[in-house]
C-alpha cells in the first residue's frame, strides 16, 4: 500500500471532509500526538463547519522529530477518537487536513521559512505544547542562534520579526501543563526582549498588541496503537499506510483565558465546539483536579486492594462506582465555587471517560506518588467540606484510610525506588513515591495501626499541617482502616454508602 498523501487519499475513496489549500493562520510549536489530536482537530472541524479556511504550520521545536514524515504525508493523518458517550461505545475516524507543513527549526533554511510565516499578514495565532519544561527562561539563548535554544526565545525572535515588518500582534495559545502557562510564557519573552535590547517600542507592542492566553487542555491522547496487527488492519481498511495515525479519547474540552472579543474572533464558538473563552482558567483547573483527578486518587487505592486492576472494571463494580459517585456528588461538588449543574455534567462525563473500552488504564499507574496526589487533589475538598458542614466527609475520610492501607498492607521489603507489599489477592505490588514517604511507611512496618494512623495524620511533611487537630478524624480513620484490614476494602467502601 502507498503512504498517505492527498493523491493517495483521493484514490482510497475517502468520503470525509478535506481541505487541500488554504492560507496559514496558525503557527504551532510541537508536532506530537497531543497537539494533532487536540488543537489541529479543533481547527480542522472549524474549517469544515464554518469555512474558516485556515491551515496550521508546525514548527518542530527540538532537533529530532516528525517533520520528515509530516511532509511526506503532506500534513495529512488519520485521527481516531475512541471512548464512551452516555454509556455507548464510540469509535470515530477523521482524516485531519488542517496541517500545511512541518518545519525543522534546526535546519537553517526551514528556520528562515518559519520567520517568513511569522511575517505573513494572514497569520493570526500561535499554539504550543513544548512540555512543562518548555516554558522556562534560558539565559544561554541568543537571537543570533539558528534557532535560539528555548521555545520562549524562538518565539521572541519571531514576534520581533513580525514587529519589524509593521504587522499587528498575534494571539498566543499556550497548552503546556503548568499553571498560568500564557502568563509565564509572556514573562520569558519580556526577559529576552530586555536582555537582547530589542527596544521599548517592541516591548510595548509585545505586551499591548499580542495576547498571551493561559489555557487548560483536557483530552487523554494515548497516541500510538501498540498492537501492530490492529495498525495493519486499519491501514488495510483505509487503503493507505499512515505513519502519523493518532488516537485520542472522545471527550475533549479547551478553556482559553481571554477577553470577550476573542470568543468571536476564534472560529470554535461558531463551529459549536467544546472550546470556551473564559475570564479565568483557574476555576476550571480546580474543577478538573478536584473531580477527574480527585476521583482517581479517591477510589483507586482501595479498589486495588479490593482486587481490581483497571479503571474500566471499577466502573462495572457497583460498590466502587457508587463510592466514587458519593465522593464526587456528595462531598466534592458541593464545595466547588462553580455552577453545580456544570460540575455534575463534568462528573457524568468522567464516568464515561473512566469506562472507555479502548483504554486499559491501570490502577497501579494512577497510584504513583499518591502522597502528593491526595494532598493536591483530595485534601482541599476534604478540608472545605469540614469547614462548610462541620463534620467529616465519609468517602474522602475512607479514601485517606485506603491510602494508609495501600502503603502498609503486607509490607515485605524496601527497594531502591519502591516499597513492596502484598495485597489480599496474594500478589506483590510496588508502592512508588518519593523516598521520604516510602521510608516513613517502612520505618512504621512494626507499628500498630493506632500509632501508624496518628503518625500519618500528624506528619507535617505530608500535609503541611497536623490533621489530628481535626475533631474525630484520628478515630474515624483508624476505624476505617481496621474495617479495610478485617473485612476488605470493598466492604469498607460499602459501609459509607
Amino acid at each position: 500500500m502507498k503512504q498517505l498523501n492527498y493523491q493517495v487519499l483521493r484514490e482510497s475513496g475517502y468520503q470525509g471532509y478535506v481541505l487541500e489549500h488554504a492560507p496559514v493562520k496558525v503557527l504551532q510549536f510541537g508536532e506530537g500526538n497531543f497537539l494533532r489530536a487536540f488543537v489541529d482537530y479543533w481547527f480542522d472541524c472549524s474549517n469544515e463547519s464554518t469555512g474558516w479556511n485556515g491551515k496550521v504550520a508546525i514548527v518542530q521545536p527540538i532537533a529530532q522529530g516528525l517533520s520528515g514524515i509530516v511532509n511526506e504525508q503532506e500534513g495529512l493523518y488519520t485521527l481516531y477518537l475512541r471512548g464512551s458517550e452516555n454509556g455507548e461505545t464510540v469509535d470515530r475516524k477523521r482524516v485531519i487536513s488542517a496541517v500545511d507543513a512541518c518545519y525543522n527549526a534546526y535546519d537553517p533554511s526551514d528556520w528562515e521559512k518559519v520567520k517568513a510565516i511569522a511575517k505573513s499578514p494572514e497569520l493570526e495565532y500561535v499554539a504550543s505544547n513544548t512540555t512543562e519544561a518548555g516554558i522556562t527562561y534560558d539565559p544561554e539563548s541568543t537571537p543570533d542562534q539558528v534557532p535560539p535554544h528555548s521555545f520562549p526565545a524562538k518565539l521572541t525572535v519571531l514576534l520581533n520579526e513580525r514587529f519589524k515588518a509593521g504587522l499587528g500582534g498575534l494571539v498566543i495559545l499556550s497548552c503546556e501543563l503548568i499553571d498560568d502557562n500564557g502568563k509565564e510564557l509572556q514573562k520569558c519573552c519580556n526577559r529576552h526582549a530586555e536582555d537582547w535590547g530589542l527596544g521599548e517600542e517592541f516591548v510595548k507592542w509585545l505586551n499591548e498588541e499580542c495576547l498571551f492566553c493561559s489555557t487548560l487542555v483536557d483530552r487523554i491522547v494515548p497516541g500510538r496503537i501498540r498492537d501492530e496487527a490492529e495498525v495493519r488492519k486499519l491501514n488495510e481498511e483505509n487503503g493507505y499506510v499512515d505513519k502519523l495515525l493518532d488516537v485520542g479519547e472522545v471527550f475533549g474540552v479547551w478553556y482559553i483565558e481571554g477577553p470577550r472579543w476573542l470568543e468571536e474572533k476564534l472560529p470554535f464558538k461558531e463551529a459549536g465546539l467544546n472550546v470556551h473563552v473564559v475570564p479565568e482558567v483557574a476555576p476550571y483547573k480546580k474543577r478538573k483536579v478536584r473531580i477527574l483527578n480527585g476521583a482517581h486518587t479517591g477510589f483507586v487505592l482501595g479498589a486495588y486492594l479490593a482486587g481490581q486492576d483497571i479503571v474500566r472494571d471499577c466502573m462495572h463494580n457497583e460498590t466502587i462506582h457508587s463510592f466514587m459517585n458519593k465522593l464526587l456528588y456528595d462531598e466534592v461538588i458541593p464545595c466547588l465555587p462553580l455552577d453545580k449543574q456544570d460540575c455534575m455534567d463534568f462528573a457524568a462525563a468522567v464516568t464515561d471517560r473512566f469506562n472507555n473500552p479502548f483504554v486499559d488504564h491501570l490502577l497501579m499507574s494512577i497510584s504513583l506518588n499518591s502522597t502528593s496526589k491526595w494532598k493536591a487533589r483530595n485534601m482541599p475538598s476534604f478540608l472545605e467540606y469540614i469547614e462548610k458542614y462541620g463534620k467529616l466527609p465519609q468517602a474522602l475520610t475512607m479514601s485517606l484510610a485506603a491510602y494508609i492501607a495501600f502503603y502498609s498492607t503486607g509490607m515485605l521489603r524496601r527497594e531502591n525506588d519502591a516499597l513492596v507489599c502484598v495485597r489480599p489477592k496474594g500478589n506483590e505490588y510496588r508502592v512508588q513515591d518519593v523516598d521520604w514517604a516510602l521510608d516513613f511507611f517502612w520505618d512504621h512496618r512494626n507499628a500498630d495501626d493506632a500509632a501508624l494512623v496518628h503518625d500519618v495524620l500528624s506528619n507535617l511533611q505530608m500535609w503541611d499541617q497536623d490533621l489530628t487537630a481535626i475533631p474525630g478524624l484520628e478515630e474515624t480513620v483508624l476505624k476505617d482502616l481496621t474495617k479495610i484490614r478485617t473485612e476488605g476494602a470493598e466492604a469498607a467502601y460499602a459501609s459509607v454508602l
